[in-house]
């Protein structure tokens, strides 16, 4: 058998499961087996490990599903588990460098042999008590290894190790619990400690249900185990989320620690565990019941003292004998609890609600007249018919947010719709929709008023997240470049950001965000952290790249002028954090004149340089100023671009892609990329005006080689989008449909794109 089996439950963390994966897989010492548990066949996290263990032997995958919770996750992890001692990693936490060389060379040395295998799990247990510890012998398994480990901040600032005092005391050798009786277990997380197999199935302890698992298996863990000890070296680096721990968030579920309170200390009296032991244990657990009790938001108001009267019963039944209260204000809130003197201890939590509120406080927009406005407006009661959308800061009527809201006006009519956008870009919205001008005083009433807010950006800094109200954040892109706070480490890009805060705080206001694929959801949820919920529904701007017929493609090409029978590369170069001002790139008239006589090249710049005009000479005609880049999209025969976003979405039309890469290595430094795009490009690479020239020239940009490419690109990237995205986030958001009751994303090998105008001239 393997000498560790290590357990890494994964929901919700697919952004960085590899980052845990890798650390493991890195370690010196290599006689383990690696159990990643994801939620299913179909999960992010799914296809990550399944890539690990295509590649390494000693990874084996298991699904538990989502409403299994954690528990049921690290009991899928043990039900397969062969390795004589169990390890737990949560799915961003890491391995430190050597860990598990270390964690050998200790269990070796407190006189741990590889264990033999463990007993019949029907076999009755005799659990060890504190009256007859187990005597540590020669050559005896240590049950349970107990290790430092550093929580690292998720942003900044300096690791900590709470373990380290812990165990700090503890004896140098192996010993018998209750020659440390401090260390009850309580105050260690799960991943703080390796556990012998054998032992656990011998005692049949496992992870209960319920958000505070932790805490009950380590403390039933300590008050069974015969030998532990201890390694002072950080072994785990545990990933502290932005959104805090699950622990800590308010709800409901924070009644099941009193569920845990009870099964640990009905065990200990059945153990008969004497008070110089329990009693240690006793103030862990009941430290951990105060603090709840205490904190003014994490028991809604209904339950707060029901949650104070059935602590109060717990205390007063299991108090130990001789137990002495602690000293200071923590002592003042033990009696208050024994007596069950709720009011008194209400008291108490007056100043945590004070600091509470002040925390509430929100930002306001600028001026005088314009935040006492919208303040009154807050005041009133949230329309529930009322939605509004925003493209590109108000640049005008496009994207995901245009394409929900002519679904939106379909599937919920009763839904009073208003588009928002900059003064002077009125003229892009369609006749019959509404719209307010970003500033305007009915702005930010609608702001202040509407249910639903959708943008592919971020609302103004000053918009305030109202309790009811619903943001959906629709994204305009698949991430090749970094995004959101992984900008951090790349100065020219961090310079322009601005204030991560202030991101963050905008990222806080989401309750959906939208993927087109995997690998955005992934990267999303690394790169904007928050407590919003994934909606893998593809991007609604690129149903049209399915609904799109022959005819609306032939109209499209009229409308930009290109000539009939013409080739029309679609030039989209990506904007360059380094420069300024915007640069082609590229002669594109040399390039034409290099390319054949049948190619026209429809210029699209980035948005940052939508100068509002279009035109051109020759035969490159400007198309930045149009609306829709997917109309634009529908008319070009191919695509060049480089790092721009826009090759995810044409990948969609099955039609050929070019990478003009001049210049990867320094985008890649300067603003740093997710994948390596020359290793899986969607078509060929070009890296001079020439060799760019002969692709079209000796047809290369449409052989054999370029859609094998593409084949490849669009299985990765074109994931979710089938041509019924916006009715999918229509039915989920604004008609509140059930996720189990919207349509699943039809197949690739079954869509059918729009046809390309090069098609029609065929035929």
């Amino acid at each position: 058998m393997p000498r560790f089996s290590i357990i890494v439950p994964s929901h919700g963390v697919a952004g960085r499961l590899s980052l845990a994966l890798d650390s493991v897989l890195a370690q010196s010492f290599g006689d383990f087996e690696l159990i990643p548990v994801c939620d299913g066949p179909g999960a992010p996290a799914a296809s990550v490990a399944a890539g690990y263990a295509e590649r390494d032997s000693r990874v084996a995958p298991v699904h538990s599903p989502p409403a299994a919770g954690l528990s049921g996750a690290r009991t899928a992890g043990m039900r397969t588990a062969t390795g004589a001692y169990l390890l737990f990693l949560d799915g961003d936490d890491t391995l430190a460098p050597g860990a598990l060389a270390a964690l050998d060379a200790r269990l070796t040395e407190t006189g741990a042999p590889d264990p033999a295998p463990e007993p019949t799990p029907a076999a009755p247990a005799t659990p060890a008590t504190a009256d007859t510890p187990g005597t540590p012998g020669t050559g005896a398994p240590v049950d349970v290894l107990l290790f430092e480990h550093e929580r690292t901040p998720w942003w900044d600032g300096e690791p900590a190790n709470p373990a380290a005092p812990l165990l700090a005391r503890a004896p140098e050798g192996a010993f018998a619990p209750a020659e440390a009786p401090w260390l009850t277990g309580v105050q260690l997380p799960a991943w703080s400690a390796v556990y012998r197999r054998a032992f656990l199935a011998e005692h049949r302890l496992a992870f209960p249900d319920g958000r505070f698992t932790d805490l009950v298996l380590g403390a039933l863990v300590m008050l069974h185990a015969e030998r532990a000890a201890v390694l002072r070296r950080v072994v785990v680096r545990h990933l502290l989320r932005r959104q805090g721990s699950r622990l800590n968030q308010p709800g409901p579920h924070q009644a099941e620690l009193l569920d845990g309170v009870e099964l640990v200390l009905t065990r200990v009296a059945e153990l008969g565990v004497p008070a110089e032991r329990s009693g240690p244990l006793f103030e862990q657990l009941f430290g951990a019941v105060l603090r709840t009790a205490a904190h003014p938001t994490r028991l809604p108001a209904g339950m707060r003292r029901a949650f104070f009267r059935r602590a109060s019963r717990l205390y007063r039944h299991h108090r130990p004998a001789g137990f002495r209260r602690p000293g200071g204000s923590l002592g003042v809130q033990h009696r208050l609890l024994a007596a069950g003197a709720y009011t008194a201890f209400r008291a108490l939590r007056g100043a945590n609600r004070a600091v509470s509120a002040a925390a509430r406080r929100v930002p306001r927009p600028r001026g005088l007249r314009t935040r006492l406005f919208y303040r009154r407006q807050l005041r009133r009661r949230i329309d529930p018919n009322l939605a509004v959308y925003c493209a590109y800061w108000g640049r005008g009527y496009a994207c995901s947010p245009a394409a929900i809201h002519a679904k939106a006006a379909e599937l919920a009519p009763h839904i009073r719709s208003v588009f928002l956008v900059e003064p002077g870009q009125e003229h892009t919205v369609p006749d019959g929709v509404d719209r307010a001008v970003i500033g305007s005083r009915r702005y930010w009433r609608l702001l202040a008023r509407a249910k639903y807010l959708v943008n592919n950006a971020n609302f103004a800094e000053g918009v305030v997240k109202r309790p009811g109200s619903v943001h959906l954040q629709t994204q305009h892109g698949t991430p090749l470049k970094t995004m959101g706070v992984d900008q951090s480490t790349y100065p020219v890009v961090a310079a322009s950001t601005g204030s991560f805060t202030k991101l963050l705080g905008r990222v806080d206001r989401w309750d959906y965000n939208l993927s087109s694929n995997t690998h955005s959801t992934q990267m999303w949820e690394r790169a904007f952290p928050g407590s919003y919920e994934h909606l893998e529904y593809g991007y609604p701007r690129n149903d049209v790249f399915y609904t799109a017929t022959a005819e609306d493609v032939a109209r499209i090409r009229r409308e930009l002028g290109v000539p009939d029978g013409k080739t029309a590369v679609l030039y989209a170069p990506t904007h360059r954090d380094y420069r300024s001002g915007f640069d082609t790139g590229l002669d594109l008239e040399a390039f034409c004149a290099a390319a054949g006589e049948d190619v026209v090249v429809l210029l699209r710049a980035h948005y940052f340089y939508d100068r509002g005009t279009r035109g051109g000479s020759g035969r490159v005609i400007d198309v930045t100023g149009h609306r829709s880049s997917e109309e634009v999209a529908l008319a070009a025969d191919a695509l060049v671009t480089d790092y721009s976003s826009i090759m995810f979405d044409y990948a969609n039309l099955d039609r050929p892609v070019v990478v003009y890469a001049d210049d990867w290595e320094v985008y890649r430094e300067t603003r740093g990329v997710y994948f390596d795009l020359m290793a899986s490009p969607p078509g060929p690479v070009a890296r001079t005006p020439e060799e760019l020239a002969r692709l079209f020239r000796d047809g290369g940009w449409a052989g054999e080689e370029s859609a094998r490419l593409r084949a490849a690109f669009r299985e990765r990237f074109c994931e979710f989008d089938d041509g019924r995205a916006a009715e999918r986030v229509v039915r989920r958001v604004l008609l509140g449909e059930p996720p189990e009751a919207i349509d699943p994303v039809l197949p690739l090998a079954e869509r059918v794109p729009a046809p390309a105008a090069t098609t029609l001239v065929r035929s």
